[in-house]
């Protein structure tokens, strides 16, 4: 599991300066070069003054990470401004809708080792952007049985996330993992790093065990709520298994499967009996899974196209105008290839 992101409101050009600091200070720190560190600040201050210019307002979420390797900065940069009506013609260079020279989504794509881009006219725009201290680094290509990533956020004025997520290969399969801690602040984190653990080291494959081992496991912590996804490449099949209210779907185009958690709290009190929900693993299908800091009546069918991008940008977009805001966010999502 990479680091927690980081998140800053921008709603005027008092924020740009400081941002733009924060994140060249992080560059330099990881061990990009002054030159690179450069065009660090010029890929913030397009993105930042395109949310001003066109949006007013909106959200950069950054954190360090690793790309092909080597150290990187990852970003979103989110909006729920006028968005953009054909992505493919304002991204050429020249290009422009306000009498400027419309060299700056051009200018981000060419300077970032990853660039994606989602608009929907008149609902917004997400940017993801992947800014590795190598400029030419580019990614290998080549197309993992499951992709995934995950948006995952402090409460705000928390230092420390009680939500945790987690993959773990098998040689048949894999499995995830995603909690929340009740509540938020360190106790809520230790709670959900103490499942984590015990989730990492079960040597079953079952759900339900692995539910009970993780609830044998966190009885001194406060406790949480958590399910778990297994997929088996030789049954074919997807088992979930959850207590307590993290919302899960399985999607193959728009149509989807919800999953129906137990009630109760893991490490307090779970049900004596606890089954497995059984769904076909199949091609082509997206996994979601989000803790309660998101709201849960989104649809799919209000982002045109979007199944089609990656599990980052998808994530983005559906934290984007479903945050609550006021609690720990977590959104996970998996595609199968």
């Amino acid at each position: 599991m990479d680091s927690i992101f980081s998140s800053f409101k921008i709603d005027d050009r008092s924020m740009v300066s400081f941002i733009k600091r924060e994140i060249h200070n992080l560059a330099i720190g990881m061990g990009f070069t002054t030159s690179r560190a450069g065009q660090t600040d010029i890929i913030l201050a397009e993105l930042t003054s395109n949310l001003i210019k066109f949006a007013e307002r909106g959200e950069i979420l950054y954190r360090a990470t690793s790309f092909e390797g080597l150290p990187a900065i990852e970003m979103y940069c989110i909006d729920e401004g006028i968005g953009i009506e054909n992505v493919n013609k304002i991204m050429n260079d020249g290009f422009s809708t306000s009498n400027t020279l419309g060299h700056g989504l051009g200018a981000i794509a060419r300077l970032s080792n990853v660039f994606e881009i989602y608009s929907v006219k008149n609902k917004g725009t997400v940017q993801y952007i992947i800014i590795g201290s190598k400029y030419d680094s580019k990614e290998s290509g080549k197309r993992k049985p499951f992709d995934y990533a995950a948006v995952q956020l402090n409460c705000p004025k928390e230092l420390v996330c009680g939500d945790g997520y987690f993959v773990k290969s098998l040689p048949g399969g894999f499995q995830v993992f995603v909690g929340d801690g009740l509540g938020h602040g360190v106790h809520a984190r230790d709670a959900v790093q103490e499942a984590i653990r015990a989730f990492r080291v079960t040597r079953e494959h079952d759900p339900v065990e692995i539910i009970r081992d993780i609830h044998a496991s966190v009885k001194k912590t406060r406790g949480l709520v958590a399910t778990i996804a297994t997929a088996d490449y030789k049954t074919g099949l997807w088992n979930i298994c959850g207590v307590g209210n993290i919302s899960t779907r399985i999607f193959l185009g728009l149509d989807s499967k919800n999953y129906s958690p137990y009630n109760g709290i893991i490490g307090h009190n779970i049900p004596r009996t606890l089954n497995n929900t059984v769904v076909p693993y199949l091609k082509n299908q997206m996994l979601v899974m989000h803790s309660d800091g998101l709201k849960t009546r989104w649809k799919l069918s209000d982002y045109p196209s979007l199944l089609k991008h990656p599990a980052g940008l998808i994530a983005a977009t559906l934290y984007s105008g479903n945050v609550r805001g006021n609690d720990d966010a977590t959104i996970f999502v998996g595609k199968v290839n």
